[in-house]
């Protein structure tokens, strides 16, 4: 493959990361997991030095833009791009009869050939929802093409569209034709007939929660850079994505090129949230017409298109239903849950509907249950993945166990404090066969309350319901399967190179999102090899120089990366001893690395320096001892022993609603979460952060609407609303350190955030109206929604006040 130019290169010089509290190990060497180290991307990043996809400029390269659907459904009767060729700097116009051909094979490596949706490149007889890709312009620079896309024309026959998915199995009309009812999954477990508890139990609450859609709106859209050399047959693309392995398999697969001549390279991405996990439909094009063109050719997706057609999230609903004895004991849950998937979901949608099933009883005590659920197609846009894409499971439960409370006459509190798993109840298989181990609910739970000061803010509560204010509480607890052992992300590979200076390079797969994964490569590195943490440098998101690996997704990373340094370090730790104790006259048993010294444990005056080991192992092999090859390099792959790991939190918010405005303002947000051991708080913190932040807004203010004839109308920042700082409190974090089965103890801690907000918001925004008869059941809560339900609620059903 082609070397990177001075652009592509990925490691930089940095100032010392050690924190001044890093310990020193048992052993005397220095130890950085667990401690606050300084993230070693900032300084590239904060100082505007970072390297996004449209920072790559190519000789030669040429510019995409797209000819979008304006209707949500409509017949394509022709297209005339005559026009848009003759516009001086046009290469070319790319219709479906162009592209769509030479497709060899278009299935993701995540899910497996299973069946799935038919997903052309580009649309071909049909539209499905507007911002559907109809043509691909190529031009000498963006200007230009977008110039051109508009002077393509495009003869539409306008259908009826599906727009809402709830009513989609009785419209008459079909997304698909080979899907009837617009049905794209359905799977259900025993009716709820079969469960004579709901009728018989003492209590049985019974309630539909909707929950919007809103999308992942990372801060750097989408974006791809192809460069087909037909010399030698291979393929470069630089990529935003989070899965750079998983790229190159699928660009392998669309093209029927051999994986060894495709390189995809990531470098900064800026957010992925799911929505960069596997490839979408523009990037299909894009990489179908690069081998076209006569030069590069990149695609970067403004943020109207990014909100048009890169995928909205959570859309769905569900009937949901929990029965209690006399004394408050849950005794059965079930949840039928329904989910928009638009057009072109990607992935396929069974795993995330099954998994909010399954998960539904969460981290309660439930003897008996069952649940359905269902996808549908709608002339929208595609669903995709976002942080925690199976979460509506935590807001339908969280949300109706507060009904019930209220409807017990039970503090909601004291409701989850006396279901919650406990440590004794561990291991604990939920009706559905979820097995859970090595969590704690109801210390995160605790810990909480403890934060909050929850007695005294009852107190509060009281004293302001007095003076006419509406202040609420609200929480969610809730499980989540971290890293798992099926399929592409069950291994994880890493490769490390000590130089023959002494210095360390760490080889590893994927690349940072916002993540912090290079600082968790390098503090793990430093660690396992007993180096300080300024030796180490990482390599990261270059599929030509890295070990094939999984990528960032499922909250894997943290655990993932450590298990892949550790078995590689551990090569590299005996091949070290083996020379130290060659060199020291000493066992290689006896030798430990303190700062980059191998040394004889309880000699200190015996020791050697890592750059000198190097320089044997290099330069000087006849001095190696036996059986020990050249070099310090060594690969390793790590693959998840565990089924799941399972990470716990308990999110609790309070807050202020306005009841003549609909204002909500947010007082306090505290996360207690359980995360098993931390490599880096700090991440941990701004991990749970961001995600808190984003389901805040999604409980608020984002709402990725359409109206009833399927076009949208959020395509802008002055439209689509996101939390800025003066929306959100200061979070605070409380730890519970649990270890996991995985290595070190670690779990993930990605995705919990966008969990446990919008049910804790919903929750506390519910609480404070509670005197007034609200009820919420429908997101987001928007001050227009809070009014009407404040009006509704005054209102008798004669419909006089």
């Amino acid at each position: 493959m082609s070397e990177p130019g001075p652009a592509d290169q990925l490691t930089e010089e940095r100032p010392s990361t050690a924190a001044p509290d890093a310990a020193e190990s048992p052993s005397g060497g220095s130890r950085y997991a667990g401690t606050r180290v300084r993230r070693v991307e900032d300084r590239r990043l904060l100082t505007g030095h970072g390297s996004y996809v449209d920072d790559v400029t190519r000789p030669g390269q040429l510019h995409a833009c797209f000819v979008r659907s304006p209707l949500a459904r409509a017949r394509i009767e022709g297209i005339d791009a005559a026009e848009a060729l003759a516009l001086d700097g046009v290469h070319a116009v790319y219709t479906a009869a162009d592209l769509n051909p030479a497709v060899r094979e278009a299935w993701f490596t995540l899910i497996g050939q299973v069946e799935d949706v038919p997903r052309p490149p580009l649309a071909e007889d049909e539209v499905r929802f507007v911002g559907d890709p109809v043509a691909l312009v190529v031009a000498d620079d963006r200007y230009i093409a977008e110039d051109a896309a508009e002077l393509v024309i495009v003869d539409y026959a306008p259908l009826p569209p599906v727009v809402d998915y709830k009513t989609a199995a009785e419209s008459g009309e079909l997304v698909h034709a080979a899907y009837p009812g617009n049905v794209a999954i359905e799977l259900a477990g025993l009716p709820v007939e079969s469960f004579p508890v709901f009728e018989e139990a003492a209590y049985t609450f019974r309630e539909t929660i909707y929950q919007q859609a809103y999308a992942a709106v990372p801060i750097e859209t989408r974006g791809l850079l192809a460069e087909w050399e037909p010399a030698t047959g291979e393929l470069t693309v630089w990529a935003a994505t989070q899965s750079p392995h998983e790229l190159r398999l699928f660009c392998a697969r669309l093209l029927g090129l051999d994986e060894h001549r495709v390189r995809v390279i990531m470098r900064d991405t800026g957010g992925g949230f799911g929505q960069k996990v596997l490839p979408q439909r523009e990037d299909m094009c894009v990489l179908l017409a690069a081998m076209r063109t006569p030069g590069p050719l990149k695609w970067i997706e403004d943020r109207r298109e990014n909100l048009l057609s890169a995928g909205q999230a959570r859309h769905d609903h569900a009937d949901v239903r929990v029965s209690f004895d006399a004394d408050g004991t849950m005794l059965a849950t079930a949840i039928d849950f329904v989910q928009d998937v638009g057009a072109y979901p990607i992935p396929y949608p069974m795993n995330t509907c099954v998994v909010v099933g399954i998960l539904f009883p969460g981290p309660y005590r439930v003897a008996q249950g069952t649940f359905a659920t269902k996808a549908m197609f709608s002339n929208t846009v595609g669903r995709t993945a976002y942080r925690g894409p199976w979460q509506f499971e935590s807001v339908a439960r969280e949300v109706l166990l507060d009904i019930a409370a209220r409807g017990m006459g039970v503090d909601p509190a004291e409701v989850r404090r006396k279901n919650l798993l406990r440590r004794e109840d561990l291991p604990y298989t939920n009706h559905n066969g979820m097995p859970y181990s090595d969590v704690t609910p109801l210390e995160t739970f605790e810990q909480a309350l403890e934060m909050v000061g929850y007695d005294a803010f009852r107190a509060e509560q009281a004293k302001a319901r007095e003076e006419g204010r509406y202040i609420g509480v609200g929480t969610c607890t809730y499980v989540e399967p971290t890293t798992d052992n099926l399929g592409l992300h069950s291994t994880e590979g890493a490769t490390i190179r000590i130089e023959p200076s002494g210095k360390v390079n760490v080889y590893m797969s994927g690349g940072s999102t916002g993540n912090s994964l290079e600082t968790t490569a390098v503090q793990l590195t430093a660690d396992a090899l007993g180096v300080d943490i300024d030796d180490v440098g990482t390599i990261q998101g270059d599929t030509a120089v890295t070990p094939f690996g999984g990528g960032t997704g499922g909250s894997r990373s943290g655990s993932m990366t450590a298990g892949a340094v550790e078995v590689t370090a551990a090569i590299l730790r005996e091949r070290i001893a083996r020379i130290a104790a060659h060199k020291l006259d000493a066992a290689p048993g006896d030798i430990e690395m303190v700062r980059g010294k191998a040394g004889v444990r309880g000699k200190r005056d015996k020791e050697i320096s890592l750059a000198e080991i190097a320089e044997t192992a290099y330069f000087q092999t006849d001095a190696l001892p036996p059986g020990v090859p050249p070099g310090l390099e060594a690969s390793g792959r790590y693959k998840a022993e565990a089924p799941v790991i399972w990470a716990n939190a308990t999110h609790l918010c309070t807050c202020e609603v306005d009841v003549e405005t609909g204002a909500v303002k947010l007082l306090r947000y505290i996360v207690s979460e359980d995360c098993g051991p931390m490599i880096n708080p700090t991440v941990v913190e701004g991990q749970i952060a961001g995600g808190a932040v984003q389901g805040i807004g999604g409980a608020l203010l984002e709402h990725l609407a359409y109206d009833e004839d399927g076009n949208p109308i959020t395509t802008t920042f002055m439209d689509y609303l996101l939390p800025t700082s003066t929306d959100v409190p200061v979070i605070e974090y409380g730890h519970v350190e649990t270890p996991g089965p995985g290595p070190g103890g670690y779990k993930g801690v990605g995705e919990g955030g966008a969990i446990g907000a919008p049910p804790a918001v919903v929750n506390a925004v519910a609480d404070a109206l509670a005197p007034l008869g609200v009820k919420l059941t429908r997101l987001p809560l928007t001050p227009e929604s809070l009014v009407t339900a404040i009006r509704n609620a005054a209102t008798p059903s004669t419909g006089e006040k």
